[in-house]
This record gives C-alpha cells, structure tokens and sequence, in this order.
C-alpha cells in the first residue's frame, strides 16, 4: 500500500479535501480517500499543491510524432493537410522511435488515455507494452471518390486487425471528416461497429469546410484538384458539414466531434436534440497553430455541452500535454470556469472513450492515475499560468 498527500485531494467527482490522504494498493487501485484525521499515523508521500486523477487525451494523432516542426504555424488547415500528405515517407525506425517518445512524453505529463486517429500500423507495437489506456480509431477516408470506396474498406481492414485490442485498449472505424467520406464509406462504418463503440470525426476547423457543403465553393475544389481528383459526385446541401454528416451517423454512439473552431449555437442544438452522446473535443493548441483560431467556448457552456479536451499531432502543436491545454484556453478565453476545465481534461474524456469505469475521477475501486499540480488552491481564484504537472503514480 501506498499513501499520498496534499494540500488539496481534487476528486472532481466530490468537493475538494482539505489536506487529503488518498491510498492505492500495488497495482494502483485506489482503496480509501479522506484526510489525516481519517488514517493512523502513516508513512506518508507529500506532494505540494494538489493531486488530481490523469488526465484523458481525446483527440490526438501519435503516427505522426516524427513530424514535429515539419509544418509552419498559421497556414491554415487545407496546407496543413496537403504537408501531411507530401511528408508520409519516412524511415521506419525513426517513426516507430519518435512514437515510442511521444508515448512516454504523455504518460509523464500525466495522461493516463489517449483516443488515437490511426492510418496505418505504425503505432502497434507501442501501444502493446504502454502503460497508457488506447482508443484507437481506424481512420477510413475515400476523398469522396466512389471508385476507391471499395478498395478503401478493404486496405483499412487489416489496420483495423493489426491494432492493438489487448488489456483495456479499444478500437473502432471511424471517418476522418465530412469532406472526405462519401455516403458509401458511411454505411461501411456503421454496419461494422456496434452501437456501443466511440466514434471520431473531425469538424468544422475552416471555413473551406462550410463553403463546400453550403454552397459548393471554396478550396477544397483546388486541394482535390491538385491531388488528380474531382468533386463530381459530391453535391452542395445548403447545410454546414455537421448538420450534414449527423444525419448519416449512428445517434447510439458515443460521437466525439474533434476541433469546432466554426461551430455555432444551431450546430450544438441540432446535434444535442439528434443524439444524448455528443462529446465535443477541443484541441486549442492545435487550433491556434493551424487556423489562429479558437472555439467560442461560451456557446458550449451555455448550452450544457460535455467538452473534452485533445492534443492532436506533435506536427500540429507544441508539446502533447493536456494541462497545456488548458492553461491556454485559460489565457486566451479565461471566463472558463476551472472547474469546468478540470472535468473537460479527466472525467468528460473518460465518458467520451468509454473509461468513465475505471478512470477520471479520484473514486475508491478506480485506477486512475494520480498526477500532481504544483500551484497554490484558491478554488477558481487559483493562478495556473506558471505550474506543471507531475505524474506519482
């Protein structure tokens, strides 16, 4: 057995405790909560400030942790997506290094689950022996090509079989965006997952995406152009990406729609009343290094959203910490309360993955993890700008 302390056990299922005592067992368990006057004298680990359980990384891409700093900030996310595509080849050894790297990186900042977006099986091996929770969601994508719906189905298949299931890993189809599946793909995702499985979608990140479903402009037109395809069987509808894509996906799922940065108040209405299991996945870093630009988190928290928060790729941010994310949106749209952050970065994205049983919370018979914030707690008064966190269990 094992005790820890602080100045401040933060549950986030419960109130605070006020120099809290939290024991684990030797496999990490969680055994008992409470405060010095609930334990015997005791050998003691004291970590100042507070203890909070892991954090849930929602949305990130760990195949592309070679990447970093291959891609110059601000230029919006169609050349971003372009540079992905034109930096796939790459030695082996050094892209199965770098995500070994990254993987430990997110294990020490704190992060105890990751929903990963996975191309290929590059990431196999790694996630077999981390000591972090996967998700991983097979990636599928036909850019809106019929002809390569077929062929599509069939090569992600043996991705879908090559991904590591054992332990309490998962995994799951899922479409990579509303621009870049065809009705076809759709139904492919939907007949081969069962109702109880999570899936991702990127959403909303330009506004190349809105012209393209409302009006049929914009420059998807060139991207698609300039990778030797067309458009001809995709038809403008008049709706935004989202109101589009929800009609033709599963409202039983657990539904993560990753970035939102052009989400509106409509768009959340239309999707809480279609489905009870919306989860909006917020990755700031990456918004800003991509597009400059953040989601508007006032209409989320007026409409009683779950919000969970991501890292996405090293190519497209800064470090993989979930708690840097939260110091930026912090600093840039500091009305957010902390204790709405708090919840977006553990127990929201545990829901969200479908680990709520056994993570995101500091709860008796849990195995969350245990990570420590060296700052001072004055509840939402609290100045985080200057602390970091430090895994102890």
């Amino acid at each position: 057995m094992k005790f820890y302390s602080s100045d401040y056990i933060l549950p986030i299922s419960a109130d605070p405790i006020k120099n809290g005592i939290i024991q684990v067992d030797s496999e990490g368990t969680i055994i008992n909560i409470g405060t010095k006057e609930d334990f015997p004298t005791l050998d003691l680990q004291y970590y100042p400030g507070v203890i909070i359980p892991g954090f849930i990384n929602a949305h990130c891409h760990l195949e592309l942790s070679h990447m970093k700093s291959l891609c110059e900030t601000g230029t919006g996310l169609i050349e971003f997506i372009g540079r992905v595509v034109s930096l796939r080849s790459f030695n082996q050894e050094v892209k199965e290094d770098a995500i070994a790297k990254r993987d430990i990186e997110m294990y020490e900042a704190g992060i105890q689950a990751v929903g990963d977006i996975c191309n290929n099986l590059d990431t196999a091996a790694t996630k077999k022996s981390s000591p972090i929770h996967y998700y991983s969601f097979i990636e599928l994508f036909d850019l809106m090509q019929k002809h390569l719906t077929a062929t599509t189905i069939e090569n992600y298949k043996e991705v879908f079989k090559g991904q590591d299931e054992s332990g309490s890993n998962k995994k799951s189809f899922v479409p990579h965006a509303p621009y870049s599946v065809t009705p076809e793909l759709l139904e492919f995702i939907n007949q081969a997952n069962p109702d109880t499985k999570c899936i991702s979608i990127h959403n909303q990140e330009t506004p190349d995406e809105t012209m393209l479903f409302k009006k049929g402009n914009g420059g998807f037109y060139k991207f698609y152009s300039s990778l030797g395809l067309s458009l001809e069987d995709f038809k403008p509808t008049g709706k935004t990406s989202i109101d589009y894509i929800i009609d033709k996906l599963k409202p039983h799922y657990r539904n993560l729609f990753v970035h939102n940065t052009l989400t509106n108040e409509n768009n959340i209405l239309n999707a809480h009343k279609w489905s009870d299991h919306v989860y909006w996945v917020s990755c700031p870093n990456a918004n800003l290094y991509i597009e400059n630009k953040l989601p508007d988190y006032q209409l989320f928290l007026k409409n009683n959203a779950k919000l969970c928060l991501g890292t996405d790729s090293i190519m497209s941010n800064w470090q993989l910490s979930i708690w840097e994310e939260v110091k930026t949106i912090k600093k840039y749209q500091s009305y957010v309360p902390l204790k709405e952050l708090l919840e977006w970065s553990t127990i929201n994205g545990a829901k969200a993955l479908s680990y709520e049983d056994s993570l995101g919370t500091l709860d008796v018979g849990k195995k969350p993890g245990l990570v420590n914030l060296n700052l001072v707690w004055y509840g939402e008064q609290t100045d985080i700008s200057e602390s970091f966190p430090t895994r102890i269990n």
